[in-house]
């Protein structure tokens, strides 16, 4: 399986990355790169509990990223 991982900038440092198709799914790490791996054990930990607890597991559906430039006043 392939999920979307959107990883940024932590709010004091590292990364965070989350993953849109699982809600609550979340990681985090000092460098992109431990953030991503950290990001694949999450999404397999959540799956495994997933299954353990009979319930379906949501699927990763085609999705465009976009960046959108607004202005506020």
């Amino acid at each position: 399986m392939k999920y979307t991982v959107v990883i940024r900038e932590g709010n004091e440092s590292g990364y965070v990355a989350t993953v849109p198709a699982l809600p609550g799914c979340v990681s985090q790490g000092q460098t992109r790169r431990a953030t991503l791996r950290n990001a694949k054990e999450a999404i397999e930990t959540y799956i495994e509990a997933l299954l353990e607890d009979g319930l379906p597991v949501p699927t990763q559906t085609d999705s465009e990223v976009v960046n959108v430039e607004v202005s506020a006043r």
